[in-house]
């Protein structure tokens, strides 16, 4: 009888072991299999490309409710970053304003967002406006960024977004991918960060709004966020994907580019 009880025991102790290495297993954090950032050394160049005046196809009948109908858009000639505000940029900035950094302190994984030519993210849309304005610059509008990433069509290698396979946990060094690239050159528009553009949200604006140089409503509550991030699904990067955020948010998705009006 006494050694049934010690059998049983055992057996029970062991189960528990192997319940508790189970848990143990389950719980642990997936292998990042990413591609470590190496630093480029010298910052990049981020150039303004020039974007002709002239008519676009603004809007998508396949998408949400927002992004309907398609519309025949005239926009005047303007420029735009070639690539997102890296992190060397709006240091340079904040070391000269004392505006507040981009990063803080509390952003977990710090050190993986803050190599000199990652996106700056963390960046609400008072801080983008703010950088614009001091490098005499302004956000493009919606419908500057939508003209902009004409002909950029994600696929699951060319941008970095979540589940993708383009080998990066985090952002990735601006213009890493040579296919999120639209039809005038202007990258990562599909994915890497989110991007401030400088119109207020109105859900029935693609509607209403008038068929030249549309501005946005006047005033609203939250800004407009446009593209995908390297933490959203390809679906976010769709050219036309409208999303909404109060002019403060900040997060390590949200980044910007800056345009300029040509005189």
């Amino acid at each position: 009888m006494g050694s049934i009880f010690i059998k049983t025991w055992f057996l029970f102790i062991g189960l528990i072991v192997l319940i508790v290495i189970t848990a143990i297993i389950m719980t642990r954090p997936k292998e990042d299999r990413s591609i470590p950032l190496k630093s480029t050394g010298m910052p990049i160049t981020n150039n303004m490309i020039p974007i002709p005046a002239g008519a676009f196809m603004m809007g998508s009948d396949d998408g949400g409710p927002n992004e309907k109908p398609v519309r025949r858009v005239f926009l005047d000639a303007y420029e735009i970053n070639q690539f997102e505000i890296t992190q060397f940029q709006y240091g340079e900035f904040v070391k000269v304003t004392r505006h507040r950094p981009a990063l803080s302190r509390y952003v977990k994984n710090i050190e993986q967002f803050n190599d000199r030519n990652q996106p700056a993210v963390y960046i609400s849309w008072l801080d983008a406006e703010a950088f614009c304005g001091w490098i005499g610059a302004r956000l493009p509008t919606e419908a500057e960024w939508e003209k902009a990433d004409q002909g950029n069509i994600p696929a699951s290698s060319s941008g970095n977004f979540t589940g993708g396979e383009d080998g990066s946990a985090y952002t990735a060094f601006v213009g890493s991918f040579k296919m999120d690239r639209s039809s005038y050159g202007i990258y990562d528009m599909a994915g890497n960060a989110q991007e401030w553009v400088s119109d207020w949200y109105d859900e029935l604006y693609y509607k209403t709004a008038p068929n030249q140089n549309p501005r946005g409503p006047s005033t609203g509550d939250m800004k407009v966020l446009r593209g995908g991030s390297w933490n959203d699904s390809h679906i976010s990067g769709r050219v036309t994907a409208r999303m909404k955020m109060f002019p403060d948010y900040r997060d390590v998705t949200v980044g910007f580019r800056c345009a300029k009006t040509t005189r």
